[in-house]
């Protein structure tokens, strides 16, 4: 059986409990699932400073996880639409990596031209960067940010659709996108609900990231072990272990 671990870039249990139901029915049967959640950072990644302190989180708690008795992963997904330390963890990883937003874009390219819906305002050059680095630039329509975060939305699921479908109405009209990516793992399910209200396809970028696992469209790694290419000072020690390792090899 494939082992896929999510990683919750922030602290928040509740939505690690979210990520770990909706990654696990998605992927089915075939994959175990595995989701642990940051051991520091913020409760949800809204602005630049969480951002940045979450990619941090993203390498320390796969440090951490690896040093579970559990299998291996073959996989690794970072569950935050938005993918902080997505990167750097690819590099240092040796199964293939992705986050929500990456699997969200291959997914949403298939069909054209696409925007994408979330929460927070800080969101929109966020993600314009992250779709400029990862190659997806010229697939985006456009990005539409709804005021609440990606927490308050979760926090009143019935205010949430009315509000993402008119956002994702929206964005097929103003933009003319040909598919709606729903950003956000506080998010996870609700493109189900609002799809009836969209005439173009809505994608939930955590069910776009099972698909990715089971598919593993990522660049192949280049290692054969976890590790990193200098040793560290002051951090955990998981991941100081690592760059002892590679800084030794």
């Amino acid at each position: 059986m494939r082992q896929l671990l999510v990683i919750n870039p922030n602290t928040s249990a509740s939505v690690s409990a979210l990520l770990q139901n909706h990654v696990q029915a998605a992927a089915g049967l075939h994959v175990q699932v595995r989701t642990v959640t940051a051991r520091f950072g913020a409760p949800y990644i809204a602005d630049e400073a969480s951002y940045a302190v979450a990619a941090h989180a993203t390498l320390d708690a796969w440090a951490a996880a690896l040093t579970a008795p559990q299998q291996a992963p073959d996989a690794v997904l970072i569950g935050c639409f938005g993918d902080p330390g997505l990167l750097a963890l690819r590099e240092s990883s040796p199964v293939p990596v992705t986050g929500l937003a990456e699997a969200a874009f291959i997914e949403a390219a298939r069909h054209g031209r696409f925007a994408i819906v979330t929460g927070g305002e800080r969101w929109g050059p966020m993600l314009a960067r992250l779709a400029q680095a990862l190659g997806h630039a010229p697939s985006l329509a456009g990005i539409h940010t709804v005021v609440p975060t990606g927490a308050e939305l979760a926090a009143d699921p019935a205010a949430a659709h009315s509000l993402l479908t008119q956002a994702c109405r929206d964005a097929v009209r103003q933009l003319g996108a040909q598919t709606v990516i729903l950003g956000g793992a506080g998010l996870a399910g609700l493109a189900a609900g609002i799809q009836p209200g969209v005439s173009v396809p809505v994608i939930d970028s955590v069910t776009a990231g099972a698909h990715w696992a089971l598919r593993n469209h990522a660049p192949p790694p280049q290692r054969k072990a976890p590790g990193f290419d200098m040793a560290w000072e002051q951090l955990s020690p998981e991941l100081t272990a690592l760059g002892q390792v590679r800084s030794g090899a």
